[in-house]
């Protein structure tokens, strides 16, 4: 196993790049720990399978360093840097058993049968493949021919890393997560360094212990399932992560005071010197649809507006960062409800518990400081 250094990694896949635009792989500097098991997610086209392939030796990139353990490895090919990848769609000889495909790596390097056998033993056990081990390849269904390949790739506990990319897209949904946990297992059991790309936020957070997400060819964030939910440092990783994802409004910071929908929100004398001196073009405030606080009728504040003559606008602003809503939309989803509310111009989601009522009509809801998030130019203000 092997620390991985992408140094100052760039790569355009023109001749001559004149900007951004022009780069599948913005430049980077980011670090895999020995041993680690991390998860490149983001959408399509942003560049996962181009940086894993860039890691592999599949391909060379423009500019910048892949280090292995520190040692440079651009110029030499996947197997001189002693990688297995397995890809999105099986890669096996068809004409071979199944045995003898889980055996051919081990072959490569000159295992002996002995330990061939106890390996493609191991291995075909953790896949569910002992029934089918003298079974040609081309007689296994999609599934099973998947699994093989996986089984390929982690037959060796030697390699330098094992790079997935999106290897679970032709299973069946009902075995996705049996072969997820067999994938988790077989890292504690090695602790080989593994990576494995995906689009799918749950694969990503029941493999690995850390989440690089990309976005438009760079790394926007780097951090555990947690961090990236409950501190996203870029919109993008609010809106991906999470269903629903973040809720986001526009904001203003005038007089020092920062502005939602024409609403006073509270802050603290930190963040109001930092938004003082941040530059942006364009500041938005986030919060998850999770602790979105929709207040019931016996709340403080509706109670007191049942029983009080004064204003309901001198009240709110007794009760801080309280807004009037109106309700859109309820999607009962079993145990829990997704509520859609209208602040101002802004449509926004609520995740309630299955046991909270949902009244029609004017709501009251409350966004709890510590959660509420501001966002200059797209990043965490921090």
């Amino acid at each position: 196993m092997a620390e991985i250094h992408l140094k100052q990694l760039a790569h355009s896949y023109s001749a001559n790049p004149q900007g951004h635009k022009d780069y599948a792989i913005r430049e980077m500097d980011h670090v895999w720990e020995k041993g680690g098991a991390y998860a490149l997610l983001g959408p399509s086209g942003c560049g996962k399978s181009t940086l894993l392939n860039i890691i592999s030796g599949l391909v060379t990139p423009s500019e910048g360093q892949i280090l292995f353990d520190g040692h440079e490895v651009n110029a030499l090919t996947p197997q001189e840097r002693n990688i297995a990848q397995v890809f999105q769609f099986p890669v096996i000889y068809d004409t071979m058993s199944v045995y003898d495909n889980l055996a051919f790596p081990l072959r490569n390097v000159g295992k002996s049968e002995a330990e061939i056998s106890a390996k493609v033993k191991d291995i075909s056990y953790m896949l569910e493949l002992e029934d089918v081990l003298k079974k040609k390849a081309k007689n296994l269904t999609a599934d099973e021919k998947q699994k093989v390949s996986m089984g390929r790739g982690l037959v060796r506990d030697d390699v330098s890393a094992i790079l997935f990319d999106e290897p679970l897209t032709v299973i069946d949904p009902h075995l996705k997560w049996k072969l997820r946990r067999k994938l988790k297992q077989i890292h504690e059991q090695f602790n080989i360094t593994m990576v494995y790309v995906t689009h799918d936020q749950l694969e990503a957070s029941t493999f690995a212990d850390k989440i690089a997400v990309m976005y438009g060819g760079q790394v926007v964030q780097f951090g555990t399932p947690r961090e990236l939910f409950e501190k996203p440092e870029h919109t993008f990783v609010g809106y991906f992560i999470g269903s629903p994802g973040m809720n986001f409004f526009d904001g203003s910071f005038q007089q020092n005071e920062l502005y939602l929908e024409g609403h006073k929100v509270a802050l603290d004398d930190e963040m109001k010197s930092k938004l003082a001196v941040t530059p942006y073009h364009e500041l938005k405030l986030g919060i998850r649809p999770e602790f979105v606080e929709v207040l019931e009728a016996d709340s403080p504040l509706l109670s007191n507006l049942a029983k009080s003559d004064k204003g309901a606008d001198t009240l709110l602003e007794s009760c801080e960062n309280c807004f009037k809503c109106e309700v859109v939309t309820v999607s009962d989803l079993g145990t829990y409800k997704i509520v859609s509310l209208k602040l101002g111009n802004t449509e926004f989601k609520a995740r309630l518990p299955e046991e909270q009522s949902v009244p029609s009509g004017s709501v009251y809801v409350r966004f709890p400081g510590n959660w509420l998030k501001v966002y200059a130019d797209e990043y965490l203000v921090d």
